[in-house]
C-alpha cells in the first residue's frame, strides 16, 4: 500500500469526488428524465405541430362551464401545470400556457375583476387582487401574471398599465398585454408563453412571496380543470364534455 492511500487527505479527496460525481450523475439522468417526460414530450409535439394537435389547446375568454369561476386568460396549450417539478426541490407554483405564435403576438386577459398593481421593477409582471376568492369568500387571494415581455425585457403589457400603477380596477376580460419569452435575464428567454397563478393574502392585505409553492393555491377548481401536476399524470388539461 503506498503513501498516498494511506493519506488522510487522499482520503478526503476521494470522499470529497465520489459526492461531486454522484451529484452531477444525478443531475445528468435528472435531465434526461426531465427532457423525456411525458409532459415535455408533450409540449414539444405541440409547440413544432401545432395545427395538428388543435384540439389540445384552451380558447382565451372562455370558462368550462357556466359557473366555472375564472375566463381562461389566453389561447394556449397548457404545458406545465402547479406542482410540477423543474428540478430537484422545486415545485411549480402556477400553470404555464404556451402559445403557437410569435413574441408579442397572443393577447392576455384578466381571468376575473379586481384592482391591478405593477411594482416599478416589474418589466413582464402584474398581479390583481380579488378581494373576495369566488370559492372561499372570507379570504382574498391575487391573481400574477408573467413573462409579458420580450426577451430583452421590453414590455408587452398595454400602456394603460405602466410600471408602478396601483389599484386599478379591471374587469374579466380586459386587455392585460401579449405572452412573451423574458426569463427575468436580458437574453436569455425562454419558451413564449404566459405563467398564470393563484396567490395568497398575507392576512394584511399584501400578496405573499410568488416564488413559494406554499403561497399558492391549486388553480384546477377555479378553471374546472386538471391542472394539478401531482395528480393529473397524463390527461391533456382542457375543458371535459359534460
Amino acid at each position: 500500500m503506498n503513501f498516498f492511500s494511506k493519506s488522510p487527505f487522499m482520503k478526503w479527496f476521494v470522499s470529497i469526488m465520489g459526492v461531486i460525481l454522484a451529484i452531477a450523475a444525478g443531475f445528468f439522468f435528472y435531465q434526461i428524465i426531465k427532457g423525456t417526460s411525458p409532459r415535455t414530450r408533450r409540449l414539444i409535439t405541440w409547440l413544432r405541430y401545432p395545427i395538428n394537435n388543435q384540439d389540445w389547446s384552451m380558447t382565451a375568454l372562455t370558462r368550462c362551464k357556466e359557473f366555472t369561476p375564472f375566463l381562461f386568460p389566453t389561447d394556449g396549450y397548457i404545458g406545465y401545470l402547479w406542482d410540477d417539478s423543474f428540478r430537484p426541490g422545486h415545485s411549480h407554483q402556477g400553470i404555464d400556457i404556451f402559445t403557437s405564435e410569435s413574441s408579442g403576438e397572443t393577447p392576455v386577459y384578466a381571468a376575473y375583476d379586481g384592482y391591478l398593481s405593477r411594482l416599478p421593477d416589474w418589466k413582464s409582471s402584474l398581479i390583481i387582487r380579488v378581494p373576495q376568492d369566488p370559492l372561499h369568500l372570507h379570504q382574498q387571494i391575487w391573481l400574477y401574471y408573467t413573462h409579458l415581455a420580450d426577451s430583452e425585457g421590453n414590455s408587452y403589457i398595454v400602456k394603460e398599465f405602466p410600471t408602478g400603477s396601483s389599484e386599478i380596477f379591471v374587469k374579466e376580460g380586459t386587455l392585460l398585454g401579449f405572452q412573451g419569452n423574458y426569463s427575468g435575464t436580458v437574453g436569455k428567454p425562454v419558451g413564449i408563453h404566459l405563467h398564470f397563478s393563484i396567490v395568497m393574502d398575507d392576512g394584511q392585505g399584501t400578496f405573499l412571496n410568488e416564488l413559494k409553492i406554499q403561497n399558492t393555491i391549486d388553480p384546477s377548481p377555479y378553471f374546472d380543470l386538471q391542472l394539478n401536476g401531482k395528480t393529473n399524470r397524463g390527461q391533456i388539461p382542457i375543458c371535459q364534455e359534460p
